[in-house]
């Protein structure tokens, strides 16, 4: 068994969630575009983070999808994830 965190994941008000606050890099590139790759493309993915994933953007472009920064507390970056219509 591994003591290595890992990506909270859930479901509110009909979207899906990842809290990838404290993990280290690459770690929270991999789970956001791993999830990402398990969401139909009308599904959209709330990204809760502690810095600007500024390598995420790029990658996201690649496969059709975007970020939007929605309002989040101090302190936190969240971002809506969705493919591009």
């Amino acid at each position: 068994m591994s003591d290595a965190p890992a990506a909270r994941e859930w479901m509110e008000d009909g979207l899906a969630h990842i809290d990838v606050r404290g993990l280290p890099p690459p770690q929270p590139l991999v789970a956001i575009l791993r999830r990402v790759h398990t969401l139909a493309a009308q599904e959209a993915l709330v990204v809760h983070h502690d810095r600007e994933p500024m390598l995420l953007y790029p990658e996201l472009a690649e496969i059709g999808w975007e970020a939007e920064r929605i309002a989040a507390p101090a302190g936190e970056v969240r971002l809506r994830l969705k493919a591009i219509a």
